[in-house]
């Protein structure tokens, strides 16, 4: 069994979640062993807490994103470590 890591996902559709998210908005995308059977994806969202939400609701970034994109790992670390500490 293989282990995924934190990812981000960009929430593309609130419509039915209006005070838990944000659209167009980063979200911390986080492992949650059988979700993908269920099309459900675990994000940290506006509560601070972490919940499933449909996958429709969001798009999920390449794992490899910040590579791509040429930040420094302390970059990478600081942007996971704010978005794991978002409260409304």
């Amino acid at each position: 069994m293989t282990k995924r890591k934190k990812q981000l996902c960009l929430c593309v559709n609130n419509d039915e979640y209006p005070a838990s998210l944000e659209a167009y908005k980063l979200y911390l995308m986080l492992p949650d062993e059988g979700d993908e059977n269920l099309d459900m994806i675990r994000v940290i969202d506006e509560s601070g807490e972490d919940y499933l939400y449909p996958g429709d609701c969001f798009v999920v970034l390449p794992k490899d994103l910040f590579t791509l994109l040429h930040f420094p790992a302390k970059i990478q670390r600081r942007i996971i470590r704010a978005l794991e500490s978002v409260k409304s």
